[in-house]
C-alpha cells in the first residue's frame, strides 16, 4: 500500500519544503506537489508539523527501565519499543564493563534481535567497554577494565559496530587496525590518552570520540589530550546536549571548531530515561536519579536520562542553528559513519525511516520502514 504524507514542513538536508507530500511504502517513493495525490494512495495529514528523518541514537543504554545489559530476553525489545517516542527509528544498543561472559551473552542477545522487533530497528552493537582507562571509567565498573585484544571480539565483528576504547592501553593500536579492517569503528574515549597517544589512534583509524569532553583527559595549554585530539583532527565528535554533561556555550565552541559534519547528537541515556525518579541500576552500580540527573554515590554522573528529541531542542537553543541543520547531527551523521546509505534523510530510495514533530519537539508520530510504530495520543 502507497502512503502520502501532506501538509508538512519537509526537513531535507538543505532546507525545509512546504507544499509537498512525500509518498512511500517501506521506502520513499517520490517526493512531489502535495495537490498531486491520486485517490488511491492513504493520506497522513501532518498538520503543519515537521516532518524529518528518523533519529540515529548511537550510543544509548537503556530506557524505560530497561538496560542492554540486562540478562531479560525481553529488555531489549522494550528498549526499543519505547524509545521510538522520542523519534529514534534505529539505535546501538551499548554496553557497560562488565565480566566479558556477560558481555558475550549480551552480543548473542544483541545478534539474534537485529532483525523482526516491533519498534527502533537494531543497526548493532556500540561496545563501551571494557578496553577503558581506569582514571576515566567514569559510572564504568573498573574491576572489569583489560587491554583491548582483537581476539575477544572477533566471534562478534558482524553485531558490533563501534568500540570505544582508551588509547593508551598496551595493543590498542594493532586492535585498532583490526577493528579497521572489519568496518568496525573504533571511537576514544574514558581515555587518559595524551594528545599525542590519542593522534596516534587516529592515524590508525580512530575516527570518533565517545562522550566528548566526559571521561577523558582534558583541554589545557601545556598538556593537551584527548579533547585536543577531537578538536584538532578529522573525528566524528559525540556530544550529550542535556546541558548537564557539557556547558551550552561550550556545545556552541564545539560546533564551532568541528562544523555540522563531524559531530553527532547521542543521548548516553541508562534505564531511568522515560522513567520516574527514583534509585537504579547501571552496570552492577546504584544510580540515584533526580530530575534530569543520575548520579553514582560519588557524585559522579552515571549516564543520562536525555531523549533524541530534548537533545535536538536544547541544542537548537544553544547554538541557533536551524532545525534543519540540527537535524543532520540527529540523522544524517550518524547514518553517514554507520555506512547506511539508505538511512539519515528523507530521498527517494531511502528507507521511510521518519518522525513527525512540533515547534516544541514533542513527537507527534514516528514510522520504521514506513510502519507506523508510535502515534501521540490527544
Amino acid at each position: 500500500m502507497m502512503y502520502a504524507f501532506k501538509n508538512i514542513q519537509l526537513i531535507t538536508k538543505t532546507g525545509i519544503l512546504e507544499h509537498q507530500a512525500v509518498f512511500f511504502d517501506t521506502q520513499i517513493r517520490s517526493i512531489d506537489d502535495e495537490n498531486q495525490v491520486s485517490p488511491d494512495v492513504t493520506i497522513l495529514d501532518g498538520k503543519g508539523l515537521f516532518l524529518a528523518p528518523g533519529f540515529i541514537d548511537m550510543h544509548i543504554h537503556g530506557c524505560a527501565g530497561n538496560d542492554t545489559m540486562d540478562e531479560n530476553i525481553q529488555a531489549i525489545p522494550e528498549i526499543a519499543k519505547n524509545i521510538v517516542k522520542t523519534g529514534v527509528t534505529s539505535f546501538l544498543p551499548t554496553t557497560m564493563t562488565m565480566a566479558f561472559p556477560q558481555i558475550s551473552r549480551t552480543l548473542e542477545r544483541i545478534r539474534s534481535q537485529m532483525k523482526g522487533l516491533a519498534g527502533a530497528q537494531i543497526l548493532g552493537c556500540h561496545l563501551e567497554g571494557p578496553f577503558i582507562s581506569k582514571e576515566y571509567n567514569g559510572a564504568q565498573d573498573a574491576t572489569f577494565i583489560c587491554d583491548p585484544f582483537f581476539s575477544m571480539i572477533q566471534p562478534y565483528r558482524d553485531v558490533i559496530r563501534m568500540v570505544t576504547l582508551a588509547p593508551e592501553l598496551a595493543g590498542s593500536i594493532n586492535f585498532i587496525k583490526e577493528c579497521r579492517q572489519y568496518n568496525i569503528i573504533t571511537s576514544i574515549g574514558h581515555s587518559n590518552a595524551t594528545l599525542d597517544q590519542a593522534t596516534t589512534a587516529i592515524h590508525a583509524g580512530a575516527s570518533h570520540i565517545t562522550h566528548t569532553f566526559n571521561a577523558m583527559s582534558p583541554l589545557h595549554h601545556r598538556n593537551p589530550g584527548v579533547v585536543a585530539a577531537a578538536l584538532l583532527h578529522n573525528v566524528t565528535c559525540e556530544l550529550i546536549a542535556d546541558n548537564l554533561h557539557v556547558h551550552p556555550e561550550i556545545q556552541h565552541l564545539l560546533l564551532k571548531t568541528k562544523g555540522l559534519s563531524h559531530m553527532v547528537l547521542i543521548t548516553d541515556a541508562m534505564r531511568a530515561c522515560l522513567s520516574v525518579d527514583g534509585d537504579y541500576d547501571l552496570g552492577g552500580q546504584v544510580v540515584h536519579v533526580r530530575g534530569n540527573e543520575a548520579r553514582l554515590n560519588s557524585g559522579q554522573l552515571a549516564g543520562s536520562v536525555l531523549t533524541m528529541n530534548v537533545a535536538l531542542k536544547n541544542f537548537i537553543q544553544n547554538t541557533g542553528i536551524s532545525i534543519w541543520e540540527a537535524v543532520q547531527l540527529a540523522s544524517f551523521n550518524s547514518a553517514h559513519e554507520l555506512g547506511l546509505p539508505s538511512k539519515g534523510s528523507i530521498e527517494v530510495g531511502k528507507d521511510a525511516d521518519l518522525v513527525l514533530f512540533d515547534p516544541d519537539f514533542n513527537v507527534n508520530m514516528t514510522l520504521v520502514a514506513g510502519r507506523i510504530v508510535y502515534r501521540r495520543s490527544n
